[in-house]
């Protein structure tokens, strides 16, 4: 029984005491420790005094007094009390973690012009913050510190200073009887009456506590103070603040200004606290009341801003406050850009606890100037988004996108899975996303959609399973050679050109060669140059294989692979959103925009990404429409693709048992190289075998012969050949036809009348 009453309760104490913080020693009765909760590991400081060994009576009683002084003062900008204790041997204060200014003051280097401004705004929150505390102590608390300087300014994790050191706090009441500091450091910071009495008749509540201001932005800006006499010097001192400094150190009481005008003088324009920091964190502490236009502004504004903010204050403090005014205020998608770029501060555990929350709400929201926020800025905070997240609560809603009404949306739908792709699962990837670009490669009527389609599917071929890719690639990427948009078919060549190594050398010469050969009499240009750099190099790595034919293993060693860890950077060099800024102009002209909030936003980074592509069209080139014949042709090319769901919102799924039945969407190339092409050619033969002059019989002949010289045929041709023959005939029975015509038609115009069939003409 003895020993239960006998025990120590510091070691039942609820916080573990870690490494001492040393330079505080001259101004506080206390030793300042680092410390951490038993149990949640949440960081604290540890204020101790050691009754025995250090502290006198007098000590400890003013230790006490203050401890008990910080347990009833609640203010943000004085130091936060948490738990207490007191035993024979120590008197133990826990207060949220904090560490001397001293230590901040030095952090900052002045040989960098961004670290001297960001100290600068330090400064100046700083001493807005010991104002404001000041305020509240002797205007509402009616208390006076009497202790004010460097050493008892704390600085906690969010760059806030806050007040502490109350050993020496009286009653304004007390104000004509000054207390003596037991602590010899403290004599210099002395205000005159203290030495001439006489002058305590004219005192005010606020008095000893502004001269010891005047004392802690003299140490701030020149350092420690020596002597009162210093102060005469204004050193380094701002101009802005040089007036409000010389009121306060004032030799006469009366004249030194209450805290609550030092803070009005100082919030006017061209006062010291009057800076973007200041006014940031201000705006956010009050942004509950705030019109949503002024949140708009804000909002739009900040990002540039937070560059010259100090880091800690940004992670610690800005940031907070964008997640609550996120949550409570109504913010809405504005607060997306400055929450994305001070998310880049944060570890990836911070990451997840408090910016992936309002992601996945913000993408449940109907809010179409949402939605585009949201997806101009995934690649800023894709990569911290866990697949299960991506799959279970993004996917579903990034889906409607596909089929939205506004081509703004569709456009950035698309570009989106660029960023998701590593992290869907193969339903989603390889079924659902694969089923959208096959509608939207064929139907959508915007030519700027319709290639962004087939460049992210080339940015995201990696990613689909290497069976599917197989089914998919080859006819995706040739239906876009066809496609009436010039810049998609410079799409369909770059992405067959980046996806080279996904393909069987068969496919390259029996499919892929002969679809390009049509674009090299190309009506662009552009198209054409892009054409023929392709063919080069496809002839190149057949003409390697042939000469070596243990080679075709290697080339083919991708064909089957899965994506690798950095085929995203890979991807993003080949191709970029080349169409985006004459998308943009002629959805425009559609007025099919969204709100003014969106479109404003949208503008910036469509005129960026048009300039990622040395190889992308003029801005001044329109989009073309898809006629409706070329629509229909497409569903022919491609399969029944008459199975997408076009007048809803959602896409009917077809799935074969295995799940593989992806060629329903992306028909196979084979029907269109060996009828469409063949046919193609057959007309071009049939047209030069009309003869409209006496020349027309030779040049049908060296065309003929041309053609007969290739090599189009294989061995087992035989098919091949029976139709060579049909045609030929055909071509004869035509000829001999339009030979009759004519010699109808010169009898005619002989103007012997009408002739009977095979009679001769006198």
């Amino acid at each position: 029984m003895w020993s239960f009453f006998s025990r120590d309760p510091s070691k039942e104490f609820g916080y573990e005491i870690l490494e001492q913080l040393t330079g505080t020693e001259e101004y506080m009765l206390w030793k300042l420790h680092k410390g951490k909760k038993k149990g949640t590991g949440e960081p604290v400081s540890v204020f101790i005094l050691d009754a025995k060994t250090n502290g006198s009576d007098t000590q400890i009683e003013l230790a006490k007094s203050a401890l008990k002084r910080l347990k009833t003062l609640r203010h943000p900008n004085i130091l936060t009390y948490v738990d207490s204790l007191e035993t024979e041997k120590c008197l133990y204060l826990v207060t949220e973690y904090v560490e001397p200014l001293q230590f901040h003051l030095n952090s900052y280097s002045s040989d960098f012009p961004q670290s001297k401004q960001q100290k600068e705004l330090f400064i100046a929150w700083g001493l807005f913050q010991v104002v404001r505390a000041l305020k509240f102590l002797n205007n509402d608390g009616n208390l006076q510190h009497n202790s004010i300087c460097l050493g008892n300014i704390l600085v906690n994790t969010a760059g806030e200073w806050k007040l502490g050191g109350f050993e020496n706090a009286t009653p304004s009441s007390l104000m004509n009887s000054l207390p003596i500091k037991i602590l010899p450091s403290f004599e210099k910071y002395d205000p005159p009456e203290k030495v001439d009495s006489s002058k305590l008749g004219s005192a005010t509540k606020w008095s000893a506590d502004m001269w010891g201001l005047g004392c802690l932005i003299w140490e701030v800006f020149n350092g420690s103070l020596k002597s009162p006499s210093s102060l005469k010097a204004l050193g380094n001192i701002p101009k802005q603040l040089a007036s409000v400094y010389c009121e306060l150190v004032g030799a006469n009481p009366s004249s030194r200004p209450n805290p609550s005008d030092v803070l009005i003088v100082c919030r006017k324009p061209g006062g010291y606290f009057h800076n973007d920091l200041v006014d940031c964190l201000l705006f956010l502490e009050e942004i509950q009341i705030k019109e949503n236009t002024e949140k708009a502004q804000f909002f739009n504004k900040l990002p540039s801003l937070l560059d010259s903010f100090p880091e800690n204050l940004s992670r610690h403090k800005v940031l907070p406050q964008l997640i609550n005014a996120f949550e409570f205020g109504n913010a809405g998608a504005a607060i997306l850009t400055p929450l994305f770029k001070l998310g880049s501060l944060l570890t990836e555990e911070e990451y997840q606890k408090r910016i992936v929350p309002c992601v996945v709400k913000l993408f449940s929201s109907p809010d179409r100037a949402t939605r585009v926020r949201l997806l101009q800025q995934l690649e800023h905070f894709s990569t911290h988004l866990l697949p299960v997240t991506v799959n279970d609560h993004i996917f579903p809603h990034i889906l409607s996108g596909f089929t939205d009404s506004n081509p703004i949306i569709r456009e950035h739908t698309v570009k989106s899975i660029m960023f998701l792709a590593p992290k869907l699962n193969y339903n989603n990837l390889n079924v659902e996303v694969l089923k959208h670009f096959a509608r939207l490669q064929s139907k959508d009527e915007q030519g700027g959609i319709r290639t962004n389609t087939t460049v992210c599917l080339g940015k995201v071929a990696s990613f689909l399973h290497p069976q599917v890719r197989q089914k998919v690639l080859v006819s995706a990427f040739t239906r876009a050679l066809r496609d009436p948009f010039p810049p998609a078919r410079i799409g369909g060549i770059l992405a067959l050109a980046a996806t080279q190594q996904y393909y069987l050398l068969n496919q390259i010469s029996h499919q892929v060669l002969p679809a390009m050969c049509v674009l090299t009499g190309d009506p662009e240009r552009e198209v054409r140059d892009q054409a023929f750099k392709v063919i080069k190099g496809f002839i190149s790595k057949l003409e390697k294989v042939s000469e070596d034919p243990s080679l075709r293993e290697c080339m083919e060693a991708d064909v089957n692979a899965n994506a690798s860890p950095n085929v995203t950077d890979m991807a993003s060099t080949w191709a970029g959103w080349a169409v985006s800024a004459v998308t943009s102009k002629f959805y425009k002209s559609q007025g099919s925009q969204l709100p003014d909030q969106a479109s404003s936003l949208t503008a910036g980074s469509q005129t960026t990404s048009a300039t990622r592509n040395p190889s992308a069209v003029e801005t001044t080139v329109e989009p073309t429409k898809r006629p409706d014949s070329e629509s229909n042709e497409d569903s022919v090319q491609w399969g029944n693709i008459n199975e997408l769901s076009l007048s809803s919102n959602t896409v009917d799924d077809k799935e074969d048992g295995d799940g593989w039945d992806i060629q329903e969407d992306w028909a196979p190339i084979e029907n269109f190289e060996q009828d469409s092409f063949a046919t193609k050619v057959t007309n071009v033969r049939d047209k030069a075998s009309v003869p409209m002059n006496t020349n027309s019989e030779k040049d049908e002949g060296a065309w003929e012969s041309t053609w007969n010289t290739n090599n189009w045929s294989t061995s087992e041709g035989n098919d091949k050949d029976e139709s060579r023959k049909k045609r030929e005939e055909k071509r004869i029975q035509r000829q001999k036809e339009i030979e009759a015509k004519r010699s109808a038609r010169q009898g005619a115009s002989s103007g012997g009348g009408a002739l009977k069939l095979g009679g001769k003409r006198m």
